[in-house]
């Protein structure tokens, strides 16, 4: 796990140099590496070309470099990697304070009824195209809130309050201007895209939901449900056998130990496989493996093309990076990336949050309603803001 400093044009480049800013951090329950300043970018690219981009880049790079940044949702669309002009590590963070009382104006894009709506549709697509070769069996659709303060938002603040969690990965990954405000991606991510160390190469994909109950016996009755639903086991098994049919053919060894197991963050009980294996062929490099993975039917569907066409279709705005990646490798082809989930996109005085839910047949349209409006809570309590959507 590592984090770097990127910035989005050349004046902020020299600023970030001179001033040793931080401005992307990954932090888990290891600890946190920061990068300071900005050495050189990697040239943007496709998904498909990122593996021999990276290697190009640490052909001619000192033995101790870091390139670290975002994938985008779409793998056609153009990633952004740099390397820090210096790393360092921090095992303790100190303690985050209370968000600060700002005045909010929010903006459902869907709203909850909205978002049941366009979960019906992909649900009659799935159910027109039952049985035909090309049959849709799951799609994750997302919709967005944006939330506008009356004063700006701290982003590294906002972060801190996140990483309290030890069950998710903070980040903080500035994202390419667009004019106006410099925009950051920010967020706590629960999962694992994928891990490479020598040959060892890891994976903890996560997908069926549940919301967390503060009375215990409730929510162990929440796990203990979630493990046993027949439509989440299935959603979530689309996933898993993915990532290890995917893995299989660059590995002689690959296998899920432990099975389908629950995995909780504060707010949220997901199912999770745990896929470890050894990889036959060490030179390929961590990035290389996420673009080979991203994006799963996790964060979209199977098939592939299918479920990202829809996608576009449905919902009313880009991705951009949300539902992308976010992570690191390094000179000897190491490195981790994570799934660019429970995020927010802040800019200025305004956070654009996204949630998803995965659809497969026999979902219901208000229950994943309600589980975006579960999956918004910890970035609503980091930013202060209290919300109660209303159904008909």
């Amino acid at each position: 796990m590592t984090a770097v400093s990127i910035v989005a044009d050349g004046t902020r480049a020299r600023q970030a140099s001179a001033q040793g800013q931080t401005t992307v951090v990954l932090q888990g329950a290891a600890g946190t590496l920061l990068g300071e300043g900005l050495r050189a970018v990697l040239p943007a690219g496709p998904a498909d070309t990122l593996g021999a981009r990276v290697a190009a880049f640490f052909a001619g790079a000192d033995a101790g470099a870091v390139l670290a940044g975002a994938l985008p949702f779409e793998p056609t669309q153009a990633d952004y990697l740099v390397q820090p002009r210096a790393t360092r590590r921090r095992r303790d963070a100190a303690p985050p304070g209370p968000p600060p009382a700002l005045r909010w104006r929010l903006r459902h894009e869907p709203d909850a009824a909205g978002y049941a709506a366009s979960v019906r549709r992909a649900l009659d697509v799935m159910a027109a195209g039952a049985g035909r070769p090309e049959e849709l069996s799951k799609i994750v659709l997302s919709r967005s809130l944006v939330a506008a303060a009356d004063a700006p938002i701290d982003p590294l603040a906002l972060l801190a309050r996140l990483a309290t969690d030890p069950a998710i990965t903070g980040f903080l990954v500035p994202l390419p201007p667009r004019g106006g405000a410099p925009r950051v991606l920010v967020g706590a991510t629960p999962e694992l895209l994928v891990a490479k160390q020598g040959l060892r190469v890891l994976s903890h994909p996560l997908a069926g939901s549940a919301r967390r109950h503060s009375e215990p016996a409730a929510d162990r009755a929440a796990a203990d449900g979630l493990l046993r639903s027949e439509k989440d086991r299935r959603e979530h098994a689309i996933v898993a056998d993915f990532i290890l049919d995917t893995l299989a053919p660059h590995c002689r060894r690959l296998s899920a130990p432990q099975g389908m197991m629950p995995v909780g963050t504060r707010s949220m009980w997901h199912l999770g496989t745990r896929i470890e294996g050894e990889l036959k062929d060490g030179s390929i490099n961590a990035a290389g493996l996420a673009a080979l993975l991203h994006p799963t039917p996790a964060i979209c569907g199977l098939p592939r093309n299918m479920a990202a066409r829809l996608i576009r279709e449905i919902e009313p705005y880009a991705r951009d990076f949300y539902a992308g990646a976010v992570g690191w490798c390094d000179a000897a082809g190491d490195g981790a990336w994570y799934v660019s989930i429970r995020c927010a996109e802040v800019a200025g005085h305004t956070a654009r949050l996204y949630a998803g839910a995965g659809i497969v047949p026999g979902s219901d349209p208000w229950a994943e309603a309600d589980e975006t409006a579960a999956k918004y809570g910890a970035l609503l309590q980091a930013l202060g803001i209290e919300m109660q959507e209303q159904r008909p």
